[in-house]
């Protein structure tokens, strides 16, 4: 019995040795190395270029209010859509000490005057009703009197422009009503009742009591690298995508060129925008971020075979052809390349299979 266990061992040990030399002997052996093949054909082909940027409207415009004052009532809020002239926000005055002041005298000062121009207005009629001055004597003492009124009314109308925003003959043209100055979106409201906000002025741009755009005229604005912006041309399509919107894509114009680079991370880049076609019937939004596809170069029915098959000795492109046996190198003159394909100008026909890659055996290189 001991004696057949030990044969049993002794053969178990044997085919385990046997085993592993011919697999040692199989994964030793040369294989055969093999290559993709590609068909050279007929195909249009392309070179494009993506940019980045943003949509924004062509016209946003900051509402400033005319007066300084402090906002007492909001009528309108972000979202909504406003006409010209509908209005925004009121204001409480809060008149200039200075102008006030210097309004108070001119009104005090009219009345002085006016007050003497009627005194001798009367006096000057009742001569001139006992016939004792003459008609021109008479017109002249009368034009002062209507002269000193439409001071006194013009300073009293000053004043309460001052002090109250508005006057008493014009309430239509209230300065303390801030209107809108466009059609369109309201944006951005950033003032809250209670607010101070001031006037522009040669000193300061004034406070921005709401921030309103034509929703409906919208641009593409991006930059585009210096090695690209050499083969735009005002007037070239692009095609416009916004990430936030998976569904949404847009024809565009291109319109402007930025005639001077500014550096952007170390790079030289060119401003661009275009004139964006419809909305297709999205809600798009300020400052969402985009990309514009525009095609620099196309080539259209010409010869192509991948990339990929291309070998480069110095200055000279070669491939493989093959023949009936094997792979002759061949020299080629390429064209255009979409960064895949690639035209071929010279050295190859419609129909020759070009050698490309070289084939992973993706199981051996598992055992490994």
């Amino acid at each position: 019995m001991k004696k057949i266990v030990k044969y049993i061992i002794f053969a178990l040990i044997a085919l385990l040795f046997i085993g592993t030399f011919v697999f040692l002997f199989k994964n030793s052996r040369p294989e055969a190395i093999q290559y993709n093949e590609h068909e050279a054909k007929l195909a249009d082909i392309s070179r494009t270029t993506v940019i980045t940027g943003k949509i924004t409207p062509r016209n946003e415009v900051n509402i400033k209010p005319q007066i300084n004052g402090i906002i007492s009532e909001l009528r309108k809020e972000a979202g909504q859509m406003v006409k010209e002239g509908d209005v925004i926000a009121k204001l409480r005055v809060i008149p200039d000490m200075n102008s006030l002041s210097s309004a108070q005298s001119r009104v005090r000062l009219a009345e002085i005057n006016l007050k003497q121009a009627k005194t001798n207005w009367e006096r000057e009629k009742a001569l001139y009703d006992k016939k004792l001055v003459s008609d021109e004597e008479y017109d002249q003492v009368l034009q002062t009197y209507n002269q000193a009124i439409e001071e006194k009314n013009a300073a009293q109308e000053s004043l309460e422009v001052i002090r109250d925003g508005v006057s008493s003959n014009n309430t239509t043209g209230s300065s303390t009503l801030v209107r809108s100055t466009i059609t369109g979106l309201i944006l951005d409201v950033p003032v809250k009742v209670g607010n101070s906000v001031i006037q522009a002025n040669t000193m300061n741009e004034g406070t921005t009591v709401a921030t309103i755009a034509n929703m409906s005229d919208l641009i593409f604005d991006g930059n585009i690298d210096e090695t690209e912006v050499g083969s735009l041309v005002e007037g070239m399509p692009m095609r416009i995508t916004i990430g936030a919107l998976p569904d949404y894509n847009s024809e565009a114009a291109l319109e402007y060129i930025s005639p001077k680079a500014v550096e952007n991370n170390g790079a030289n880049q060119f401003e661009i925008k275009a004139a964006v076609k419809g909305t297709g019937g999205q809600m798009i939004r300020s400052g969402y971020s985009a990309n514009a596809e525009i095609v620099l170069e196309h080539a259209d029915n010409v010869l192509t075979i991948p990339e990929s098959a291309l070998e480069f000795e110095g200055d000279s492109t070669f491939v493989f052809v093959r023949t009936e046996d094997n792979f002759e190198r061949v020299p080629v003159e390429t064209g255009l390349s979409d960064g895949i394909n690639i035209e071929i100008r010279s050295g190859l026909k419609e129909g020759d299979i070009v050698r490309g890659t070289r084939v992973i055996n993706i199981d051996k290189k598992k055992q490994k």
